[in-house]
């Protein structure tokens, strides 16, 4: 539980460094992006394996470059749902999930 709670923490503020970096994204305040990365989470969680399942056979043709625009789907239905979270478009979807990925992932070797 305590690994969860820093872990939504994390992306909540890499959700508010990525939309400093990417136009197209906007978060209101810290407590935004914080109910938009436990939303994300859910949403990771319980939309994006069904999503894969269902895409299976486009993932393994583009040698699972798909996968990020799943990514950004998910992050689209997440702000779709929190208010005071914004992403315009599908483009500022993709490239501000590539940057919560990596930024996630740098992170991730760190610690």
């Amino acid at each position: 539980m305590e690994f969860f709670l820093i872990h939504v923490l994390v992306v909540a503020v890499l959700l508010l460094i990525v939309a400093r970096i990417v136009p197209g994204i906007e978060v209101a305040g810290f407590g935004h992006a914080l109910i938009a990365a436990l939303v994300l989470g859910v949403v990771n969680a319980l939309v994006r394996p069904v999503l894969i399942l269902l895409t299976l056979p486009i993932t393994v043709i583009t040698l699972g470059l798909f996968l990020l625009v799943i990514n950004a789907l998910m992050l689209r239905l997440a702000a779709a749902l929190v208010s005071g979270f914004e992403v315009k478009g599908f483009w500022p979807a993709l490239w501000g999930s590539i940057l919560l990925t990596l930024f996630s992932g740098g992170l991730s070797l760190l610690f």
